[in-house]
């Protein structure tokens, strides 16, 4: 069973910066898509960036230019670079493996106030 865990995530004001971060307990991240999404209080949990093992990337558009994802073979992490932060990515964030997912983390809590 793969096993992932987030972490990074805390308060920030508006404008601030964030990185999260996933560490995969097998070697994963090169062989399968790994994915950050979302969760906001009330809301559906929602894609907000994706890697392929080619390393092809997609991004919601409400993220795009904000929030690079990148990973490190080697440390089997996963990581989301979150800048310019406003209130409306306050929210959960989940680390997941493939596509579709078949394996979460418990999520960090990302909250953006000022």
């Amino acid at each position: 069973q793969v096993q992932l865990v987030e972490s990074g995530g805390g308060s920030v004001q508006p404008g601030g910066s964030l990185r999260l971060s996933c560490a995969a307990s097998g070697n994963i991240v090169s062989l399968f898509a790994m994915n950050w999404y979302r969760q906001a209080p009330g809301k559906q949990r929602d894609l907000v960036a994706g890697m392929t093992p080619g390393g092809s990337t997609n991004y919601a558009d409400s993220v795009k230019g904000r929030f690079p994802i990148s990973r490190d073979n080697a440390k089997n992490t996963v990581s989301l670079q979150m800048n310019s932060l406003n209130p409306e990515d306050t929210a959960v964030y989940y680390c997941s493996a493939g596509r579709p997912p078949f394996s979460w983390g418990k999520g960090t809590l990302v909250t953006v106030s000022s």
